[in-house]
Formats: structure tokens, sequence, C-alpha cells
């Protein structure tokens, strides 16, 4: 079997600079790095890397765990994190757990195992027993840190925007246009972001003092179905409202979409709001007015936070919020009635 001494020797090179080539290759001058992939061709040697993962303990692989993979909100996040990544030479492993436990947990004990070196959540579900973070900020688990959520109670790295204040911009410009009956579409109930976001809803009702109605209230799931299905409640109310706010762009779609079959014209005779910005809300019809969350920088700023965790070195702040904008679109515009 080929050793690294014989790949030297062909390559005219050290084993240092051999195994430099291996682990970073990025430092190793074209030219010398070509010599060696020619001589590690020729002589068929292949590293082995658990024997080296167990000498150093390190695998250069992050696990990200995504609660909905075909939710296109993450996309650019999982850009952002990849670009990152790419940049330490750390490889991303994607979990798509889908919010069953079990598979959150299968991925978590990758980390555990030592088959990679960290763990980044895109959802608001952490895969260990929380208890010890009550007391400590490092239970000693593998290096973990939160993208877009958040957990008020536990000291966890997190990159997010400040959703209470996003969703008070979103309600504070259909109230600026000059609704008064505004429905909210609110996300999962046990996701701390979108207690946030009705949180800054309700907020911006109270300043404009208005009495928040609860029958103006639906509880969603994120998706398309869960939009259309609570706009067409809203719909059936006596008075129906002139407005809604959806805390993503998935139901915000869908809220259009019941309008439209209900013969309704958006935005003439329905504003509606998103949340997210994601790809596809500026080309609805109408296009969308919504929230726009700076995606592929919370991705890199979460993977940021985690090779300086994966380099040792302590957080100066345990939380980066990044800031939002309010993108007015062709989905909302004075109401044609008073509400």
């Amino acid at each position: 079997m080929s050793s690294i001494k014989d790949v030297a020797k062909i390559a005219g090179v050290s084993t240092a600079t051999v195994s430099r080539t291996l682990s970073n290759p990025r430092i190793v001058k074209e030219e010398t790095r070509e010599k060696v992939m020619a001589a590690i061709s020729d002589t068929g040697y292949i590293t082995n890397t658990l024997a080296r993962n167990f000498r150093t303990r390190k695998t250069n692989t992050v696990v990200v765990l995504v609660p909905d993979i075909s939710n296109p909100f993450f996309s650019n996040i999982i850009h952002g994190i990849e670009k990152v990544a790419k940049a330490n030479d750390y490889r991303v492993v994607l979990g798509d757990t889908q919010g069953d436990r079990e598979q959150e947990k299968a991925y978590a004990n990758l980390v555990q195992q030592r088959q990679a070196d960290g763990i980044i959540l895109l959802g608001a579900s952490i895969p260990f027993d929380c208890s010890p973070l009550r007391k400590s900020p490092d239970p000693g688990w593998p290096p973990m840190v939160i993208g877009c959520e958040f957990f008020d109670d536990f000291k966890l790295p997190t990159v997010r925007i400040d959703n209470i204040k996003a969703a008070q911009d979103a309600t504070d410009h259909l109230l600026e246009l000059g609704h008064r009956r505004i429905a909210y579409l609110n996300g999962p109930k046990d996701s701390p972001l979108c207690k946030d976001r009705f949180q800054g809803y309700k907020l911006s009702l109270r300043k404009a003092k208005l009495r928040y109605d609860i029958t103006l209230l639906g509880q969603g799931d994120y998706s398309l179905h869960s939009g259309v299905k609570t706009m067409k409640r809203f719909l059936a109310l006596d008075v129906p409202p002139t407005a809604v706010f959806a805390a993503n762009d998935e139901m915000a779609i869908g809220a259009i979409k019941a309008a439209k079959e209900a013969g309704l014209e958006v935005p003439d005779d329905l504003s509606v709001a998103g949340f997210d910005d994601i790809r596809f809300a500026e080309f609805t019809d109408p296009a969308l007015t919504t929230i726009h969350q700076p995606r592929i920088s919370i991705g890199q700023q979460v993977m940021e936070v985690m090779c300086k965790l994966l380099r040792g070195e302590k957080l100066q702040d345990y939380v980066t919020v990044l800031p939002h904008e309010l993108v007015v679109r062709e989905s909302t515009c004075l109401p044609r009635r008073d509400g």
C-alpha cells in the first residue's frame, strides 16, 4: 500500500506539503498542488480520513437542520452557509427534518458521535435536552448556532432580524394606507419568531388606537394551503378585512389565491402583505408587498459564528440582529371601502 512518503518522493516535495495539499489546498501553489495530485493518482494513495479524524477529533463537517427543505425561504440561507463553509474548508450536511423529533436527534447524533463538528439549527427545535442550558451557556454540547429562530430562555448563539419591529413596519404600512380592519395570518404557534411577529402586529394596532379583534386572527403552518384556508374564513366574516398581513410569503400568496377565487380584486378589494421576500414574491400577480429578510447574510453570519466556535474563540455577543426592509409592491393600496 502506498504511503504519503511515496507521494512526496514522486512529486518532489516534502510530506508536509502533501499533507497541506490534502488538508488545506488553498495555501499551496497551483503548480505544486497539481504535482501532488498527479502523484496521488499515480500511486493510488488514499488518505485514511477516519483515522485522521480520530487523531484530530475534527471532521470539517457541519450539520444544518432544516425544518422543510421545500420551503423556498431556506434556499438563500443555505447558500450563504455553504459560501462561508467552503471558504473555511468545511462541508455541509443538510438534514431535512420535517419537524420530526427523531429525525432531528438522528442528525444531532452525527455530531455527538464525532462524525461532524457542529450543528446549525434553522427551525424552532433543539435536538437535545434543554435543561442544562438553564444553568450554563456551555452545557458541554458540540458547537451549536441558530439561524432566524431563537430561544429566549437559553443562551445560544443566534442570527436573526428584529421580528417585532418588522411586523410593526408591515402593519404600519397598511394602517398608513387607511386600512382599519387588518387580519393577521400567523405561523406555527410554538415558533418564537411567529410570537414576535404577532406581538408586532398588535403593538402597531395599539399605537393606532385600534382594538385587537380575535376574529381577524388566523393560525397557519407557513404553507400555501393554510393561507387559502384561513383567507376563506376571513372572507366569510360579516365584516371581512380590507387587508391581511401574513407571517410568511407562502401564506400571503395563498391568501391572494383565495381572494381571487372569491371574485375579489387584489389590491383594490383586499390588500395583502407577506414576510420574508422569497424569490417568487416579486413574480406573483400582483407582486407581493413584504418584509425582506437578508437571508444570504443570515446564512453567512451563522456559519461565521460557527467557525469562531470551532476555532475555540469566545463570542462577544450571542445575538446578531441584522436589518430588515419593507418592500412595497403592487399587492397593497388604499382601501376601496372603510373597514
